[in-house]
Order: C-alpha cells, then sequence, then structure tokens
C-alpha cells in the first residue's frame, strides 16, 4: 500500500489532500492519505475572528472573483449558496495630507483611456503629458522577466508610476516595483503593449476582463473565509488528519521517505507534498544543494490591525472603501480598508470597522514590527485620526503578525523555481513543493496549485 503525506494544511495542502482523496475514491484505490497540521486548526493564514458584533480576517479577506468562477471548488465544496460579493466603492490614495481619488476607469491604477489619465487628481499636467508617450513609444527594449517598475517608468514616466500606480501595485504584491518581474505581477501589461502597441488601449480593449464581474469583484462567505476551510475539513473524510503535529526532518531511505515529528512520531510514506512556507521547508533537509537554492527565495512582513468602533461607517466618505498611502513619511501604515462599507457582513450593526496594514516596505515598519499589541494599536489609532479625523475609543481591536512570511517574487524567481524543481526531482523523487512562497500568493492560485501538485502524484501512482 502506497502512502502519500501533505504537510501543512492551508488552503493549498487542503486543495491537493481533496484532489487525492476523489482519485482514491474514483478509482477504489487503498493508498493512505495522510495531512499533517502543526497547528491545532486547519486554514494556515486564514482564520476568521467573530468579536463584539465584527466579523474580522487574520489573513486575506476576499477572493478574486473572475478567478474563482473559472473554477470548480465553489460549486463541489457546496458554497454556492454562501457566497458574498463587496460593496462597490472609490479607493483612494492618502497624499498632501488628504484622501484623493484613484479615477474609476483605471486598473491597478492604469489609465484606460486618455479621459481617466486627465481626471487625475494625483499626477500633474506634466505628468499627464509624459505618460501619453505610451500611446507612441514602441516596444523593443523588454521581456516578461524584466522590473515592471522599470518596464511601466519608461512608458509612463515617473510621476504616474511613483503616485498613482506603484501604491496599487506594490499593496497589492508586496514589494517594490523595481524589484518585480512583470511575469510574476501582471503579465498583460506586456502582451498589451506588444498586442496593441500601448499598455493603456490595451487595458481599454479588455477592460471587460477585469470588471466581469461588474461591481463584484471580490467574494467571501457569510461567515467569514473560515467557512472555506471548514468545508474542505469536512470533504476529507478518508483522510488521516493529524493536528498540532510539527515535522521536524524529512529523510531519504531508499525508495521511501521517513518523516519525524517534533512529538517523536514517524510516517514512511512514498510521496510529499510540502506545503508549507520555503523558511520552513528548508529545515526539514540536510542538504546543502536544497538550502542553496531555497535561499534565492523572499519574505516580506506584513502586520494587520483591525479596530472596531461603536460610531456607523457613515462617518467616512460616502463613496469610499479605503485608501493607500503614498507618501511614506505621512502614516505609519501602507493602507486602511474600510472593512464594515466594503465587506457588509462584518459589521450587522453598520457601526464602522476598519483595518490598518503595516508592511516591511514602509521606513517606519523597523520601529512597528518591535511594539506589542497595545502599542501597535495607539499607532493605528494615531494613523485613523491623521487621515479619517475619527477620535472614538475602539470597542474591539483584532492585531496579527506575519513576520517573514509574506513571499515577494524578485526578479529572479522563475529562475530559481526552475532551479529548486530539478533539485528536488534529482535528489528527492516524489517530494513536491506547493504553495504560495512558489506558485502565486492568491486563493484561487493556491487552490490551483494544491490540485495540479495533486495530479503530479496522481500521474505517479
Amino acid at each position: 500500500m502506497k502512502t502519500v503525506l501533505v504537510i501543512g494544511a492551508g488552503v493549498t495542502g487542503l486543495s491537493a489532500m481533496y484532489e487525492l482523496q476523489k482519485w482514491k475514491t474514483e478509482n477504489r484505490s487503498d493508498i493512505k492519505l495522510i495531512l499533517a497540521e502543526g497547528s491545532a486548526q486547519l486554514g494556515g493564514k486564514i482564520r476568521t475572528v467573530e468579536e463584539e458584533g465584527f466579523i474580522m480576517e487574520t489573513g486575506a479577506d476576499s477572493i478574486v472573483t473572475r478567478k474563482a468562477i473559472s473554477m470548480k471548488f465553489l460549486q463541489e465544496l457546496g458554497l454556492e449558496g454562501e457566497i458574498i460579493y463587496n460593496s462597490a466603492g472609490r479607493s483612494y490614495i492618502f497624499t498632501d495630507g488628504e484622501l484623493k481619488g484613484i479615477p474609476f476607469d483605471s486598473v491597478f491604477g492604469i489609465p484606460t483611456s486618455i479621459e481617466s489619465l486627465a481626471s487625475s487628481p494625483l499626477v500633474s499636467a506634466e505628468g499627464k503629458v509624459e505618460a501619453l508617450k505610451d500611446l507612441y513609444t514602441k516596444s523593443d527594449r523588454f521581456t516578461k522577466n524584466d522590473s515592471i517598475g522599470e518596464f511601466l517608468e519608461f512608458y509612463f514616466g515617473k510621476e504616474l508610476v511613483e503616485k498613482q500606480i506603484a501604491p496599487v501595485l506594490s499593496g497589492v504584491y508586496s514589494g517594490k516595483l523595481s524589484d518585480l518581474t512583470i511575469s510574476s505581477t501582471l503579465p498583460s501589461v506586456f502582451e498589451y503593449k506588444e498586442e496593441y502597441g500601448s499598455i493603456i488601449s490595451g487595458f481599454a480593449a479588455n477592460k471587460e476582463k477585469y470588471q466581469s464581474s461588474g461591481d463584484k469583484k471580490f467574494l467571501s462567505f457569510k461567515n467569514g473565509l473560515s467557512t472555506l476551510i471548514h468545508a474542505y475539513e469536512q470533504k476529507l473524510t478518508n483522510v488521516e488528519i493529524l493536528k498540532n503535529s510539527q515535522v521536524k526532518e524529512l529523510e531519504k531511505i531508499g525508495d521511501s521517505y521517513r518523516v519525524l515529528f517534533r512529538n517523536g512520531e514517524t510516517v514512511i510514506t512514498d510521496h510529499v507534498i510540502l506545503s508549507i512556507p520555503h523558511g520552513e521547508a528548508v529545515k526539514l533537509f540536510d542538504d546543502d544543494g536544497i538550502t542553496e537554492v531555497f535561499s534565492d527565495f523572499n519574505n516580506s512582513s506584513l502586520i494587520s490591525v483591525y479596530i472596531g468602533f461603536k460610531v456607523p461607517d457613515e462617518v467616512l466618505p460616502a463613496d469610499g472603501t479605503g485608501y493607500i498611502t503614498a507618501n511614506n513619511n505621512e502614516l505609519s501604515c501602507n493602507a486602511c480598508t474600510w472593512t464594515s462599507r466594503k465587506w457588509e457582513h462584518t459589521s450587522k450593526s453598520r457601526n464602522l470597522l476598519v483595518r490598518l496594514f503595516y508592511k516591511s516596505s514602509h521606513p517606519s515598519f523597523e520601529e512597528v514590527k518591535h511594539m506589542n499589541d497595545e502599542d501597535l494599536l495607539k499607532v493605528a489609532m494615531q494613523d485613523i485620526t491623521k487621515s479619517l479625523g475619527i477620535t472614538a475609543e475602539p470597542v474591539t481591536s483584532e492585531v496579527t503578525k506575519w513576520t517573514n512570511q509574506m513571499p515577494t517574487y524578485m526578479i529572479n524567481h522563475p529562475q530559481t523555481i526552475e532551479r529548486m524543481e530539478t533539485v528536488l526531482k534529482n535528489n528527492y523523487p516524489r517530494v513536491f513543493v506547493a504553495g504560495s512562497s512558489y506558485y502565486g500568493s492568491g486563493i484561487p492560485d493556491c487552490i490551483e496549485n494544491g490540485e495540479v501538485t495533486a495530479k503530479k502524484i496522481i500521474d505517479q501512482l
């Protein structure tokens, strides 16, 4: 009898194990499936907290609709009746001491028309004129593996990128645009420049792709994203699930693998999926080759602070759902989501719930990261007072620290992935890595990666 062990029960590991269980049932296989999780609950970074009438997410707060609707997990897990969508609203950028609206007719801050560019309150007249060179400058010097920051600045100029595009894209992809590749962030900018001769024209022609769900660009569930995790767990009826089981070591023994847990237990397995962050995965190997290649992966840090108030969220701008910061010297946070406005299910009383994000890319993060929860709440309140004018006392808060756990895909990421896959194939056959450290950080990306990785093992079986 063969054994497959999945280490790590975040959404990638759950997806992989669900796919393996489906194959086992359909083929009446006697394969043994084991899912090991180091903590007391499944879900990894996805966890929903309910307190004082508010629903708060410690990790991601939503799933991109256009990705999810093209996949089958919502139907297979029976979640269609639980889906809710975000409320429409304008995003702002806080700069020069005030909130300035990002033009509605833009994608990730990128104009989709000359009118969109002209209407921007974030860019000077000179900056707008410079950005028009996208319409006539030829595409002949970049590849998808080049820096997206350099690419955008070459065609749009520095001001539009720094003041309008970079705050949005850096917020999504957790890193400086100069360090991120086109292929790992937004490859469509390259494709549109090639096909249409202009990035603006390309987004104008494909606007419906990004607005295919109308205002329903993101989805969640009535009781939060933990609903997804619970649904997976309930489906894994033919799987041995080990909680509070942190792996200490992985050793190759002949054609099998010996996996030692910190509680002293041992599992002998034929196939392994490491669905854990690369910083944890590398610790399992006593192998200089693995250590070397894994050292090229990069992480950043993130602190999330929720604050709930007993004041109506009507105190916020009527058309808004949050802001991003452009000038790092003005506030300590990188962004603020007006959660009760964006997600009505998070505050049934319609009281105000906001979420602030503090990232390692911010100059003040070195000071912020060492603070305890009480001091972090004070910093968050200072940011709220300065940006939104709110001085009310919080009724609840939730602080989550993801220290060196947020994947950042640097320029050399594709090459590092290729080297990693080669080393594992040659030295550790039937051992696979999966998850946001490697193949995409969004929830649909992780689910798809889990499925793809499971199918690699199924092909071997």
